[in-house]
């Protein structure tokens, strides 16, 4: 049985969300209909929008949702209606990175995540009006009030925890953690540098701290959130503003150069000054550069065995790296909820606007409680 959704919809480059009605179809064997609760925003919706990222247009976007099963398809078993899940990164679950537990790097990555369509080609949702559309955008499309995700990226989670907070959970802030934890392997006593002190630089700095690196430097142009890197495990800040060679400033912290860099901030001046003060046999990884970012090294640069690595979702397996931060936040090691700022969903344009802005560390849209009368099928 279909259902009845609204969701914000971006309708072509660089346009303001406007809110549809659109019919999510039953969920196939392998699907799992989720009534929304809340979903984070992310710069990869931003980059989508303004096509930044060439994901197909008019869309519904939206790739941290956390909700409450509605369905289950028939091959499901390991869900039922009335689980609090966490929504995350889809993946073909066939290819080599997937069997080798490195789904993130999935040889169908474009297809599962940003095709705007099942791998068949065929599309779940569709406009109440009939108009094109495109969804199961990292296979769920969560700005709206029911998504059709997958069984590979549905991850259910406690139901004693507000669920409200749980979304960012699937991508950003498993991307920074996992980023330290999975696919840089940051030991005991090591020396890393966070360029950039947003939702992905402040998770992988906590993680920095559960994992009790010596040395953690944080580096940002805005002073509040450098304060709070020093809250949440960092041991050092550079603001970068404030100092003329930042490479410079790294390394009065540590001479010999740091062991461990990580860019969040995909700019092009965080390359320069990351391999210039990375120690031999150092490794820098990044999230976010891409081919417009000018980020290009003369590899003569790397060559007393430093190392590039580009990271995707932290190199997670979602299903383990999600309650493994949720047992963290339990024990006050991995307290995420300090990041988080929550909008209703009508204002998502306005929360797109602050999280654009800089005004926001991590905006989170809530869809508010079901009505007791409501029936959304159709």
């Amino acid at each position: 049985m279909s259902v009845l959704a609204q969701a914000a919809v971006v309708e072509e480059k660089d346009a303001a969300f406007t809110f549809r009605k659109v019919i999510v179809e039953e969920p196939r064997g392998d699907e799992v209909l989720v009534r929304m609760v809340a979903t984070g925003i992310c710069a990869t919706d931003a980059h989508v929008q303004h096509q930044h990222l060439p994901a197909p247009l008019p869309a519904i976007l939206g790739h941290e949702g956390a909700g409450v099963v509605e369905r289950v398809g028939q091959t499901v078993t390991h869900l039922k209606p009335g689980d609090h899940v966490v929504l995350s990164y889809h993946s073909c679950g066939h290819c080599k990175p997937c069997l080798s537990s490195h789904a993130a790097y999935c040889d169908h990555v474009w297809e599962t995540n940003f095709a705007g369509a099942r791998l068949d080609g065929s599309v779940g949702v569709r406009a109440k009006d009939g108009a094109d559309l495109h969804a199961h955008f990292f296979g769920q499309s969560s700005f709206s009030t029911y998504a059709l995700a997958h069984a590979r990226n549905t991850i259910k989670v406690p139901d004693d925890l507000p669920l409200e907070l749980l979304g960012p959970l699937g991508c950003g802030f498993q991307t920074g953690a996992g980023a330290v934890l999975n696919a840089l392997a940051v030991g005991v006593g090591a020396s890393l540098v966070v360029f950039g002190a947003g939702a992905v630089g402040l998770a992988a700095i906590m993680a920095a701290a559960v994992v009790d690196a010596t040395t953690i430097i944080a580096i940002d142009v805005n002073a509040e959130r450098l304060d709070l890197a020093l809250e949440l495990g960092a041991t050092d800040v550079i603001n970068a503003r404030e100092v003329s060679d930042v490479a410079a400033a790294i390394r009065g912290v540590v001479p010999r150069g740091v062991e461990y860099v990580l860019d969040t901030s995909g700019r092009k001046e965080n390359l320069e000054a990351g391999i210039s003060a990375l120690a031999a046999m150092g490794r820098f990884g990044f999230v976010a550069f891409n081919g417009n970012s000018g980020a290009v090294v003369d590899a003569s640069r790397l060559s007393v065995g430093q190392q590039l690595l580009g990271i995707i979702q932290g190199d997670a397996v979602s299903a383990l790296m999600i309650p493994e931060l949720i047992g963290l936040y339990r024990k006050g090691r991995f307290p995420f909820d300090r990041l988080i700022r929550f909008y209703d969903f009508a204002d998502i344009n306005q929360a797109f606007e602050d999280a654009g802005a800089g005004r926001v560390i991590k905006a989170v849209l809530r869809f508010g409680p079901r009505p007791p009368d409501y029936s959304p099928h159709l």
